[in-house]
């Protein structure tokens, strides 16, 4: 193996290949399941709440094995795609009409925020993003939150919440982190997936008061899922159907237009619709937490 492998975080050589070939000899009954088990043991290659990577493991450990690096035991099972197979959420199950809301913030009265995710309110939340956002809902992969606001008994917001995307150049040139450093603190940014203020929710200054009020308690609400807090949010505005003014209201910052690339683009020619990118710190220190010497 003349060069190395750079896999989520990894680095793999020739050293690490013979390591793994030795792992397997060592152990030849084991599913490949239970040698990258194993190999995350021996590596110390978790998470950050301490949870082994596992998928991520075998990922690699597959892509060795169909480079005729190593040779794995034969599959055992070949289990369901939840992500190929996965359906879209229907439409929340509503009446037809809510009760009028009052048409300012103050007589709307207590607005409740709850944190949905692995509830039994989840699947409404997805019903709603559904039926009434213009993206529709699609599950995200990794970390993520869901949120519904309620005020006088009827919902009137839903936000999600997931894991940020690997990089951005304005969002990365403004924290100021190395490309290390990025790939070691990106668990610590959340990025706004979905942000919806249902229709019969039309209040003035509903939109940027609810952004405030996740920014107070959407970092413990990380912690107490994920076990780590978050520092920095992230999110994507359309300028042709949106002006941005709740996120500029609730002290986001315009960090700048995307390339228009997309994430997997291997042309360098924008081919897809610029966006703005709107991001927001939750501490003072945030940079002091995604570029210090620590972690």
């Amino acid at each position: 193996m003349d060069t190395a492998i750079h896999y989520r975080g990894q680095t793999v050589g020739a050293a690490e290949v013979a390591f793994i070939r030795q792992l397997i000899t060592d152990h030849p009954t084991a599913s490949r399941r239970q040698l990258s088990t194993l190999l995350c043991q021996a590596w110390n290659w978790v998470q950050p709440n301490g949870v082994l990577k596992t998928m991520v493991c075998r990922s690699l450990m597959l892509q060795l094995h169909r480079a005729g690096l190593i040779i794995l035991p034969p599959q055992r099972q070949h289990p369901a795609n939840p992500l190929a197979q996965r359906h879209r959420p229907s439409a929340a199950a509503l009446p037809l009409s809510w009760a009028p809301l009052p048409p300012t913030l103050a007589a709307l009265g207590p607005i409740e925020l709850r944190q949905v995710r692995r509830t039994t309110e989840e699947p409404l939340c997805e019903g709603l993003l559904a039926q009434y956002h213009y993206l529709a809902y699609t599950q995200p992969v990794g970390e993520h939150l869901k949120y519904l606001a309620w005020a006088r008994g009827t919902p009137v917001a839903c936000l999600a919440w997931s894991s940020a995307p690997r990089h951005l150049e304005p969002r990365d040139q403004f924290i100021g982190w190395t490309a290390a450093q990025r790939r070691r603190r990106l668990h610590l940014l959340a990025y706004n997936t979905r942000y919806l203020i249902l229709p019969w929710a039309r209040v003035p200054h509903l939109a940027s008061h609810l952004l405030a009020r996740m920014a107070r308690v959407l970092s413990a609400d990380w912690q107490r899922l994920y076990a780590h807090p978050i520092y920095w949010l992230e999110t994507f505005i359309d300028p042709a159907r949106f002006a941005s003014t709740c996120y500029r209201a609730a002290n986001w910052i315009d960090l700048g237009v995307t390339t228009g690339r997309g994430k997997d683009d291997q042309t360098n020619r924008s081919h897809l619709p610029l966006k703005e990118l709107w991001g927001y710190p939750l501490v003072p220190d945030f940079r002091h937490h995604l570029c210090g010497p620590h972690g």
